[in-house]
């Protein structure tokens, strides 16, 4: 389990899971049995306006599902203690306030690096990360972020957020998913990005 950077400093990662829910931890716990490293931590907050090109901030958007409420608390229970046992790092304290694109140019091109990279921004220090997975964010939020970075999204918006690292996991159109479907969303990602860091390490040996 590796430690916050403090006053200012800088962690690398491969993944960081924003979101410490149903969501997060489930697709955290994806990574952490494929071996894959990644930090979970909080939810973003908003940022004020004038924020420099490159970046954004996404708001918490939290959807109650009364109906599916009890599997979710025993789904959730589930994954806490999965994380708790296998040394997930999971950073409940700590909160992203902002996302940095860098390594890429602002449509979205290469930009001197083979995969996207990103910077976490925390009141701690800054988390390093090729991938960054995306929990409780509205497709309007997320295509907003996109335009603020530069990027032109058609109509497969998901397709768009990966081309750039970005991956969603319990993140629904206009509902909040089943929590049946956020585990599947989680394997999804989980093997997605395993298989994108198993090719990055062949490719660098």
């Amino acid at each position: 389990m590796s430690s916050m950077p403090v006053n200012g400093g800088t962690e690398r990662t491969t993944t960081v899971i924003i979101g410490t829910g149903l969501s997060g931890l489930a697709v955290g716990a994806e990574l952490r049995r494929r071996g894959v490293h990644a930090i979970v931590v909080d939810g973003l907050d908003i940022l004020g306006a004038g924020q420099p090109a490159n970046t954004a901030s996404l708001q918490r958007c939290d959807a109650a599902d009364s109906d599916s409420l009890r599997e979710r608390n025993e789904i959730l229970r589930h994954l806490r203690n999965y994380a708790a046992s296998h040394d997930m790092d999971v950073r409940n304290t700590t909160r992203a306030v902002q996302l940095t694109m860098v390594g890429r140019a602002l449509d979205g091109s290469a930009a001197g690096s083979a995969s996207g990279r990103w910077e976490v921004h925390t009141p701690n220090g800054i988390l390093l990360a090729d991938n960054i997975v995306l929990t409780r964010c509205a497709h309007s939020q997320l295509r907003r972020m996109l335009s603020d970075f530069g990027i032109t999204v058609g109509r497969n918006l998901v397709a768009a957020m990966r081309t750039i690292g970005i991956y969603l996991v319990g993140v629904g159109e206009l509902i909040t998913p089943s929590p049946k479907e956020v585990l599947r969303q989680a394997k999804t990602v989980g093997l997605a990005i395993a298989a994108k860091v198993n090719l990055e390490t062949v490719a660098v040996i």
